[in-house]
Formats: structure tokens, sequence, C-alpha cells
């Protein structure tokens, strides 16, 4: 595929998406983000979304609270947000680093770049802090299902291909 018609395939990606997320408007609560995502509690990791640029970047919080299951083994006495769990935010993971731990308490700002976007797939650069100071930053390759009715969303017309 040429480099314009990958172009292309990306702002008519971005069209599409951006036709779907114009309502309601910004901040999103979770009832909002679970119309776009698949995820429900305890793996709905994103509380509010903040900002959005369309086929480019998102920025959302988690607020990190002592009574999520996670804590009552992660560790006794000394709980800390595992760091699976923050990865889990993302999805497939490239270039993965942690760089300082996360308690109840904290609010994670996590803040994704999209680096390449085409019909099905997706890569981006995310970063997610607290008070400024990065916790975890990682590259994230990610698939848009055809069906987006997995997530709330329309399925997709009978007899669709990849084309």
């Amino acid at each position: 595929m040429t480099d314009e018609a990958t172009e292309r395939m990306t702002d008519s990606t971005a069209i599409e998406v951006g036709a779907q997320l114009t309502d309601p408007p910004l901040p999103w609560e979770a009832a909002q983000i679970m119309r776009i995502i698949p995820h429900r509690y305890p793996f709905l990791l994103i509380d509010r979304v903040l900002e959005l640029e369309v086929g480019k970047r998102v920025v959302a919080i988690k607020g990190v609270t002592a009574n999520e299951p996670q804590f009552t083994g992660h560790f006794p006495g000394r709980p800390i947000m595992p760091g699976v769990l923050m990865v889990a935010l993302f999805a497939g993971i490239d270039d993965c680093r942690f760089r300082r731990t996360v308690l109840p308490g904290d609010t994670l700002r996590i803040e994704v770049t999209v680096e390449k976007l085409s019909r099905l797939f997706g890569k981006a650069r995310m970063v997610a802090s607290v008070d400024g100071e990065v916790a975890v930053e990682a590259t994230l390759s990610f698939i848009i299902p055809r069906d987006q009715s997995i997530a709330g969303g329309p399925a997709a017309p009978s007899g669709e291909t990849d084309g």
C-alpha cells in the first residue's frame, strides 16, 4: 500500500470514528466510555476521558482507590498498583518501561498519541503519569474490530471484508 493510500485510509477512519465520538461532549464518564470500549468493572480501567483528538491522541484518568480487588494481595500492608494492570490499560505492548510505583490515592493521567492508524489496526505511544512523574510508558499496537457491536457500537455489515 502506498503512503498516499495509507493516509487516505487513516483520514477516512478518523472521520468515521470521529462521527461516533462527537456526542456527548467531553469530559466523558464511565457510561460514555463503556459505549465505545467493551471493558466492564473491574477491567474498565479508565474513569474519565478529558481530551480527545480523533485519530491522534486521548488523555484519560484512572482514580486508584484502596478498595480495588488487586490491593488485597499486592501487597498486604503496602498496596501497590500492579504493573500488569497499568499495561492492561493499553493493548499489544512493546518497549514498556516502569518508572515509579502507583499507590492508592494516586490519580493516573494516561496520554496516548496515535502514531499509525488504519481501518483495522493502530499503533500508539502511551505514557501514564502521577503528578507529572512518569509511572509507565510503552508503545502499543491494537486491532480495531470490524464488528463494533462487541463494544456497544454498530454491527459490521454482513459480507464485509478487510478489503
